[in-house]
């Protein structure tokens, strides 16, 4: 016997590797030292940084990639693998630097994985981090023909005076809204047994969607707003506190950026409600608050600025192609969030 008699077969996984080169090399940062295929990723610290912080961040997709599987659509998924991290890193004002990704299948399917990987290149250039390395384990038996589970980890820079940690958040503060794509990549267990249990298929087209299927709908990666809202710090927006508003969505990840003794009131009428989002409550006979604390309702980011800077706040990232709109403002209170449907 050997490996490949196994299930495993490491030529291709070497050939795998040299297919992806080029993808993985087109998001390398000047700050990348060596290539692909070395034992660990070496990433020399951007110049110009006094008390430089490295903030770290690590996430999946989830149940997203069934969908994937089903669809045979593999290259967003890799989009939103690293939207989860570098979202969750920007949160307190760090740029993502390097990206590393864990990809983990039954068979090395070279095309499909390679779709992955061009998902996940394309993803770290639009948060302008490098993907640094990463490992691809072929694992039979273990998943199912035609499966794969991803896994991403980001490290970013912040100055540690520039740290936004809560201490900033005041009193009278204005919640920005930045639009979502969609349902990003949460909830999609929810999503699939509503689908499943009301017998549609992922190739439907309902009419709310205005003549999209089911699957093109859900898969729509999700938004990544590292630039965007760099170039907001860079351009001196005051920006106090920031929440990705991934699962359990604004009940459970705005409060994350408040500091003691302050809560968020929300204008849920302030925003459009997505199509996709109103389809699933109403083919799932979900409840207002249940949809609230499962999906990101159409608002994939909040930045918490002062008053007298919301309308400009609005008005910049209008400039960077997001719509964002004021949807509540910072009160006393115990970290919660008032307004949003019981």
């Amino acid at each position: 016997m050997d490996y490949r008699e196994a299930g495993v077969d490491v030529e291709a996984g070497r050939a795998f590797v040299q297919r992806i080169r080029s993808m993985v090399n087109s998001t390398a940062r000047p700050e990348v030292l060596g290539g692909l295929g070395g034992f660990s990723g070496l990433f020399q610290l951007p110049a110009g940084y006094q008390e430089p912080v490295l903030v770290s961040g690590t996430d999946g997709v989830g149940t997203k990639l069934k969908l994937a599987h089903s669809l045979n659509c593999h290259d967003t998924v890799g989009i939103d693998l690293v939207a989860m991290c570098v979202n969750d890193v920007l949160t307190c004002g760090a740029e993502p630097l390097f990206f590393l990704d864990y990809l983990a299948t039954g068979k090395l399917d070279s095309e499909q994985l390679a779709q992955v990987v061009s998902g996940i290149t394309a993803g770290c250039r639009q948060a302008g981090c490098a993907l640094l390395g990463g490992e691809t384990a072929e694992m039979p038996g273990f998943y199912q023909p035609g499966e794969y589970d991803l896994a991403g980890f980001s490290v970013g820079i912040v100055e540690k005076r520039q740290i936004l940690d809560g201490s900033q958040v005041q009193i009278g503060d204005v919640a920005i809204g930045l639009a979502s794509h969609g349902v990003h990549s949460n909830g999609f267990s929810l999503v699939r047994k509503i689908v499943s249990d009301r017998g549609f298929d992922w190739s439907d087209r309902p009419p709310l969607l205005d003549g999209k299927s089911l699957g093109e709908v859900l898969l729509t990666p999700t938004q990544i707003y590292v630039k965007p809202i760099l170039a907001a710090l860079k351009q001196g927006l005051p920006i106090h506190g920031m929440a990705h508003i991934t699962g359990g969505g604004l009940p459970e990840n705005l409060p994350r950026c408040l500091p003691p003794g302050h809560a968020i009131t929300i204008a849920p009428d302030s925003w459009s409600i997505l199509p996709i989002f109103q389809w699933l409550a109403a083919e799932g006979n979900v409840s207002p608050s249940a949809m609230f604390n499962t999906f990101n309702m159409g608002i994939g980011f909040v930045v918490l600025v002062p008053p007298d800077r919301a309308t400009e706040t609005v008005q910049f990232f209008a400039t960077q192609s997001i719509t964002a709109t004021a949807i509540g403002d910072v009160i006393p209170g115990n970290g919660e969030l008032v307004g949003l449907p019981e």
